[in-house]
């Protein structure tokens, strides 16, 4: 299937690649030979201290049928996926094909890598082979397409489930459950919740703490606290992810004090912290305006032996920065070094350099290359952590190179990616080119969540084309995605402002 490019107005930046979508989920089952070729044209490329060509032909003539699948599964677990890919070609040029187990393994960890059309290929693969993919395989390839924001084609996958036989069991739902919660989508999040209900499967505390977020974005407070009732009503315990997602909830609505009265209780029935904990004390102190006490968590946690997940540093150094208090920056980053931090430090070394002005990773490529030097393994969140330090400043072309990395890795872009070249350049106030990078979102089959559509608001209320924000916003009521407050408070900015031009049209 042929790559699609994506198509920016004139004397915008040279296109960046992405790959098209699987389609084989509604058009029928390929061959393996097309199969192969699908595998072959999207796998990443080969990994750096691969086998000889001379050492895989004689690992071609010795290898069992057994030792292909235990090798594919190994490089699975270690998250080798082009090794395993490599290997199911030369079991295939040999007239093998794998277990069952090794084919689940493959689609399991393309998934999570979100390389879906690879992943949805293995899966037709099984299926024309005669073998019969189970509910935990329909699962995995669920779970990718899901976290791509794939749900044209997550539906379609449910029903091709139903009209197979194959019955949704809990770990469906909460797939489900998880999508839609991310995507603000909150009347499937209820008809999730109804059916889990209805099949009597068991609601614990993570459910719980999931609901508790889309009421916490919708600003349904007194739904919030009524699950808090119906928990302890069934004598179920709140365990810590469910006191950091109302912590974050607290945060988020500027109930500071709320949370940390939430913070203290969390430590008192001595559930520890964790770092989702201290990222979101951090995170909403910092947007609060209380540097000083966002420092003093930012301290306990490197005390605990944590450090923050580099969005919330980014955070900070943009708190500071923005003070111009780069030297301040510097010393916190050389007290983390003193510390005595693995090669994430990197990520770090790089955001300072980023926002403190001293120029060493301007050049989103230098950026990769010392991440490479310093044997981080890359994956999609390093990327986007660098690409939202790049967005934050509008900076878009090193945005956009920040993508075109991440392609050449082997790793798919995904929707929180794209969200931030949507940022950046509304930032920059090339809000057309956010329009195309939006339009090919939809093209693609990826579905925009509330993110998509209040950040693309956001770069129309930048470039004051207010008129254009009311048409998005009913836009992502009509895709099925709940606005939240912040979307509510764009639209209401935005029609305040087309208010006071007709006011003064008419005097």
């Amino acid at each position: 299937m042929a790559a699609k490019l994506i198509s920016l107005p004139a004397k915008s930046l040279p296109p960046l690649l992405l790959s098209s979508l699987p389609r084989s989920i509604s058009s029928g089952f390929p061959s393996p030979s097309s199969i192969r070729c699908k595998i072959s044209n999207f796998a990443a490329p080969a990994e750096s201290g691969l086998t000889s060509k001379s050492k895989l032909d004689e690992e071609k003539e010795e290898l069992s049928w057994e030792s292909y699948n235990n090798l594919i599964q190994a490089h699975c677990t270690s998250g080798s996926i082009d090794k395993s890919i490599d290997l199911l070609g030369q079991m295939e040029a040999q007239g093998m094909y794998p277990s069952i187990l090794s084919y689940s393994c493959m689609i399991d960890v393309l998934g999570c890598h979100g390389r879906t059309l690879e992943a949805d290929a293995i899966f037709q693969e099984m299926k024309w082979l005669g073998l019969r993919p189970s509910q935990r395989d329909y699962n995995f390839l669920l779970k990718g397409l899901l976290r791509k924001g794939q749900l044209l084609l997550s539906d379609k996958l449910l029903v091709e489930m139903s009209e197979g036989g194959i019955e949704r069991d809990r770990e469906t739902y909460i797939l489900l459950l998880d999508a839609y919660v991310h995507g603000g989508r909150l009347e499937d999040t209820w008809w999730v919740l109804g059916e889990m209900k209805k099949r009597k499967f068991r609601l614990d505390s993570s459910v719980y703490s999931k609901m508790v977020r889309i009421y916490r974005d919708n600003g349904m407070w007194k739904k919030a606290m009524n699950l808090v009732m119906e928990m302890q009503e069934k004598g179920i315990v709140p365990y810590r992810r469910f006191y950091n997602d109302l912590i974050d909830s607290f945060g988020k609505y500027g109930e500071i004090d709320e949370a940390l009265k939430l913070f203290d209780k969390m430590l008192s029935q001595g559930v520890k912290p964790d770092i989702m904990t201290w990222n979101s004390l951090i995170r909403w102190h910092c947007k609060a305006g209380d540097l000083k006490r966002a420092l003093g968590f930012f301290s306990k946690m490197q005390e605990e032996g944590l450090y923050p997940d580099p969005k919330i540093f980014l955070d900070i150094v943009s708190r500071l920065g923005e003070q111009g208090k780069w030297d301040q920056i510097r010393n916190i980053f050389e007290s983390m070094k003193c510390r005595g931090f693995g090669k994430s430090g990197i990520i770090y070394a790089i955001i300072v350099d980023i926002y403190g002005q001293y120029k060493s990773f301007q050049d989103s490529r230098k950026c990769i290359s010392a991440l490479k030097a310093e044997g981080l393994q890359l994956s999609a969140s390093v990327f986007c952590v660098l690409a939202n330090a790049y967005a934050q400043q509008g900076s878009c072309e090193q945005t956009i190179e920040v993508l075109r990395l991440m392609e050449e890795e082997g790793i798919e872009p995904n929707l929180i990616m794209l969200n931030l070249l949507i940022n950046a350049f509304g930032i920059a106030g090339r809000y057309k080119e956010a329009v195309a990078i939006f339009e090919q979102i939809k093209e693609t089959g990826i579905s925009p969540d509330v993110i998509t559509y209040t950040t693309l608001m956001k770069a129309f209320i930048r470039a004051r084309k207010y008129d254009q924000v009311p048409i998005i916003y009913k836009q992502m009521e009509f895709a099925g995605c709940t606005p939240d407050r912040k979307a509510r408070e764009i639209l209401q900015n935005a029609l305040i402002v087309l208010e006071q031009r007709r006011g003064r049209i008419v005097s």
